[in-house]
């Protein structure tokens, strides 16, 4: 059995999912209201707060240690797919999907761009920059 990436940032590791699970096609997709059905559980498709099964789901969802390889950049984007899976009318208004701490940049040797959620966190801008990777706001 493969080893699994360990993230210390949970959005982190969302947009990680995303590059994989939605734009890479490397992972099953994740739709939210046939994982509903099959749970058994209902949610308000009109909320822009996230549906607690849907972040467990991806909490609990291990990402196997050979597709750190595959990340070359991360773009997130309030319309990225899993965000919308997990609050399906967020507006991007918020903090729910900041990244707060870069350390899992060391899982992805890679990851030469980022464009992240807008924080005004310059900081880490440079800080990823230093390391190589091209940083932005989006």
């Amino acid at each position: 059995m493969s080893q699994s990436i360990r993230f210390t940032d949970p959005n982190f590791k969302l947009a990680v999912v995303q590059e994989l699970m939605y734009n890479q096609e490397l992972l099953p997709k994740f739709d939210l209201g046939q994982y509903a059905a099959e749970k058994g559980f209902t949610y308000d498709s009109g909320s822009v707060e996230a549906v607690p099964e849907a972040l467990a789901y991806f909490e609990a969802l291990e990402i196997p240690a050979e597709f750190a390889e595959k990340i070359t950049e991360i773009e997130m984007d309030g319309g990225n797919e899993i965000y919308l899976q997990i609050a399906p009318n967020w507006d991007g208004e918020d903090s729910l999907f900041d990244v707060d701490e870069f350390a899992d940049v060391d899982h992805f040797p890679h990851l030469k761009s980022m464009t992240l959620l807008y924080t005004g966190n310059d900081e880490a801008l440079e800080t990823l920059r230093a390391r190589g990777i091209e940083a932005d706001w989006v």
